[in-house]
């Protein structure tokens, strides 16, 4: 595929003939670049209703265990392999490529945070739980305008271990990880765990950053209106300049005041506290000078203890009510904005609560079929027919490929043959120093020999 942006088609007057150069963009063609970047803004039917479940009938045997190890109902699944959820750190692109444009390391740390935070706001209010992807299991994503490409791999099934790999088009950045979420069921919560780490590199600025992704709790499985919290603290270095940004995803807390809130700082490499971050992973995030925020602080504080509070004893059985959310950020004078959310499209609710972004990672456009590997997540027919509404036909499809994925690891045990990955390697972190999954290269030379028959 070509980059529209850099070519059009025009008819030589003398000759007849068609050219093809480097122009400006015409309005004529302004309209088809607009035509050839538009994706689908919702799923081919609405979701299916969940209230008929009897969810404690299948999670009471599961408390304490992790998830990955049981074969769930799809009742409880999104349309989506983990791949493709995975993928969704991509929505706010262009903070990366505002690092990538800022002269000075702490404000490139500024833009890298908010990414941070907005990579887990597509989480919001998402209680659908993606599909474990098979093994050898692929899926890319390529986005001229925004000036990316990405592709990941299930290289582990247990423990499961996705990897990505995303690049800039004009060779800015270089994103990647290794993600191995742990799931737990408590009784009325799952917890996500966060492993691995998530890498970006600014190669016009030689600098790399690293981080892991926060907790992630959804609670009411059992009974009640399921709501989702983040929570815990999130570390950003610099590995070049030694600038640290330290993120604290709060928890709900008693009064639900604390409920979405992210608060954090960024300090060079003498320690010394150059800004605040304040704001919601829900909504927005914001930067302000340490003077300025204690002194906002301060105030707010008094102000708060002039006020009554009144605790409420629950009782043990009953659900965890979600706190009344106050979704407006008090922002502190002379602060700066970093990031805020899109608007989700108004039918978000019946389509799994995603987001635009996410209504597109499904979808097989026409010519796909001969690019794409045949591992790519868009060929699994349980997904594909879970998004079109026929869920006994993905339930049926469901169990068939995991037998399948069973039966191939057997006849693996027999021969003595280990399973190899296609695209990513197992290695060393250069910056963290940790075992990591590093993209091998060579997936978009189209060569796709010797795949394995996942579907």
């Amino acid at each position: 595929f070509c980059c529209p942006l850099h070519f059009y088609c025009s008819v030589d007057k003398a000759s007849g003939k068609s050219t093809l150069g480097k122009k400006d963009l015409t309005l004529s063609f302004a309209l088809s670049f607009l035509h050839f970047f538009h994706f689908r803004t919702s799923l081919p039917v609405p979701m299916f209703s969940r209230n008929t479940i009897s969810v404690w009938s299948i999670l009471k045997k599961c408390i304490g265990l992790e998830l990955s190890k049981i074969t769930m109902p799809i009742v409880f699944n999104e349309p989506l392999s983990f791949l493709q959820r995975i993928t969704e750190y991509m929505e706010h692109i262009y903070l990366i490529n505002r690092a990538c444009s800022l002269p000075d390391s702490i404000e490139r740390m500024k833009a890298v945070a908010a990414f941070a935070v907005s990579a887990v706001a597509s989480q919001w209010d998402r209680t659908g739980k993606p599909f474990n992807p098979l093994l050898g299991e692929t899926y890319e994503l390529t986005r001229e305008e925004h000036g990316f490409r990405l592709v990941s791999e299930q290289v582990s099934h247990h423990p499961p271990i996705s990897a990505f790999h995303a690049e800039s088009l004009v060779g800015d950045f270089v994103f990647h990880g290794s993600i191995y979420p742990k799931l737990k069921f408590w009784g009325k919560s799952v917890e996500a765990e966060p492993k691995g780490t998530i890498t970006l590199e600014l190669l016009k600025h030689n600098e790399a950053y690293t981080w892991s992704n926060p907790y992630c709790c959804v609670h009411n499985i059992i009974l009640g209106k399921l709501w989702i919290e983040q929570y815990g603290t999130v570390e950003i270095v610099n590995h070049s300049t030694g600038d640290k940004c330290v993120l604290n995803f709060k928890p709900c807390g008693m009064f639900g005041k604390e409920l979405h809130k992210v608060e954090g700082y960024i300090q060079d490499k003498s320690k010394k506290k150059c800004c605040i971050i304040y704001g919601k992973w829900t909504e927005c995030m914001w930067s302000v000078d340490p003077q300025s925020y204690e002194a906002h602080k301060k105030s707010e504080k008094k102000g708060e203890n002039r006020k009554q509070k009144q605790l409420r004893l629950r009782q043990n059985d009953d659900a965890d009510d979600m706190p009344e959310v106050q979704e407006t950020v008090c922002v502190v004078p002379g602060s700066t904005l970093l990031w805020r959310i899109d608007s989700r499209p108004a039918h978000s609710a019946t389509m799994y609560n995603f987001t635009n972004f996410a209504m597109s990672l499904n979808e097989l456009e026409p010519g796909m079929e001969a690019i794409l590997a045949p591992t790519d997540c868009r060929f699994r027919p349980d997904i594909r027919a879970m998004e079109n509404g026929r869920m006994d036909d993905a339930s049926r499809e469901k169990e068939r490929l995991e037998e399948k994925q069973r039966a191939a690891r057997k006849d693996r045990s027999k021969s003595d043959k280990e399973w190899s990955t296609r695209w990513f390697g197992n290695g060393t972190n250069p910056y963290t120093g940790l075992q990591d999954w590093l993209y091998t290269g060579g997936y978009f030379d189209r060569h796709y020999q010797d795949l394995p028959d996942i579907y």
